[in-house]
């Protein structure tokens, strides 16, 4: 069964305190913590296996190298891949998708294509491919939302056109937590020959996923919101995409062989991989995979579905704060984003961390998405594994006094950083 307070055993961060009090956090969107498996995992290739990868016939290579290897077979599993050949290793999503936009759509993209992305898209999947279409003189379209932050899949159909080459969609929302049917809209982007790429930041880690029954072209994600060491990200993408995909960084192990005059390129996914890998990185990564694969994902979506009608019916429950997002569960993951009127998200956000509940505030890397509001920050609530009811009960308690301290809180704003 799935026991949250057994799992918590499993990560020393939660044996500390901030002042004196209990840390309970809530800024899971941001980043996860480690499971002391995870941790022990990369310890123990450093102390007895550390040496490059592919590169020696030493013992402690070939040893890296295999574990290198495996991890990415452990993370195509994970994911439902076809072949580990479809997982190339990167620093994290924003990476992905930078290296997917130049090494594909730069030879992909001509002038007078489209791309059609939504307004809730983090930056990470907006801006490499505006600047893309600026490049190739390619044409921009957004897809709008409800006023509660459902896609408008209607609009969509209508700005996929012959003309469009890529559609660019977040699994899930890291403000709203809408969670984003990839499904029906690869469906339709394939319709017109156009390739889906899907940002899985916020998904991945949350839900069960089969990019093989999703029909999606591309999926990247990032290790540390998945309990794996930061620095560590996957593009995933079909074989026969990934082979049409010309090297974006090349150098040491991108290649069969070079001389003066050509290249050889490697087999994939070591093409895309060029130079010393963080090897400890994709052990640790491997390692968390496993880690959830054991819990099992759609243990791990119920668990936050519970959380998550929680933490939205106790904030219902207090005066002056609203929230936003889809009411309906089926369609939302566990990121709650809200506001105390009266008050900036940041002093709410630093009134929390008195209480040793840890929150994100600010515009999240989703600008557009916060002007589409009408918002000009958000505090956010997000949840994981190793939250519990308790947790949520304490953080609506500590909700309710800052609401009554709220008139002395505002006087004190002058003093709060209003950056993004």
């Amino acid at each position: 069964m799935f026991d949250p307070y057994e799992i918590r055993k499993d990560f020393p961060i939660f044996q500390r305190k901030i002042g004196d009090k209990p840390l309970v956090y809530f800024d899971n969107a941001a980043t996860t913590h480690r499971p002391i498996q995870v941790i022990e995992a990369m310890n123990n290739f450093y102390l007895k296996h550390n040496a490059n990868v592919h590169r020696g016939l030493h013992t402690l290579s070939q040893e890296a190298s295999e574990m290198y290897e495996e991890a990415h077979e452990t993370i195509a599993k994970f994911i439902g891949a076809k072949s580990w050949y479809e997982v190339i290793f990167t620093h994290n999503t924003t990476d992905s998708i930078n290296l997917l936009a130049y090494s594909w759509g730069l030879f992909n993209v001509c002038e007078g294509d489209e791309i059609v992305l939504t307004v809730m898209e983090h930056h990470s999947n907006m801006l490499p491919w505006r600047n893309l279409a600026k490049i190739k003189k390619a044409k921009v379209k957004y897809v709008d939302i409800t006023d509660d932050g459902v896609l408008k899949y209607e609009q969509l159909e209508e700005l996929i056109t012959e003309r469009t080459r890529v559609v660019a969609v977040t699994l899930m929302s890291n403000v709203l937590g809408t969670i984003n049917d990839v499904r029906r809209i690869a469906k339709i982007a394939h319709q017109v020959g156009a390739i889906i790429v899907v940002d899985g930041a916020q998904g991945v880690p949350h839900m069960p996923v089969n990019v093989r029954e999703w029909d999606i072209d591309f999926l990247a994600f990032s290790g540390h919101k998945m309990l794996g060491p930061m620095g560590t990200g996957v593009l995933w993408g079909r074989e026969d995409r990934l082979e049409e995909m010309v090297p974006f960084r090349v150098g040491g192990d991108t290649i069969k062989d070079v001389t003066l005059d050509d290249v050889i390129w490697h087999d994939l996914p070591w093409r895309f991989e060029a130079g010393t890998p963080n090897v400890a990185g994709a052990v640790g990564l491997a390692e968390a995979a496993e880690y959830l694969m054991k819990i099992g994902m759609q243990n791990i979506r119920q668990h936050e579905k519970q959380l998550t009608m929680e933490i939205m019916k106790r904030l219902d429950e207090i005066d002056k704060v609203e929230y936003y997002g889809p009411k309906n569960i089926e369609i939302r993951g566990g990121i709650v984003p809200f506001n105390i009127k009266g008050l900036h998200h940041h002093t709410v956000a630093r009134a929390l961390d008195m209480f040793g509940i840890a929150v994100r505030s600010g515009m999240h890397c989703a600008h557009p998405l916060h002007y589409r509001l009408g918002l000009k920050g958000t505090v956010r609530a997000s949840l994981y594994i190793y939250n519990t009811k308790e947790e949520i009960e304490y953080f609506a308690e500590a909700l309710t006094t800052i609401t009554k301290l709220s008139a002395a809180l505002s006087r004190k704003e002058e003093d709060v950083c209003t950056g993004g």
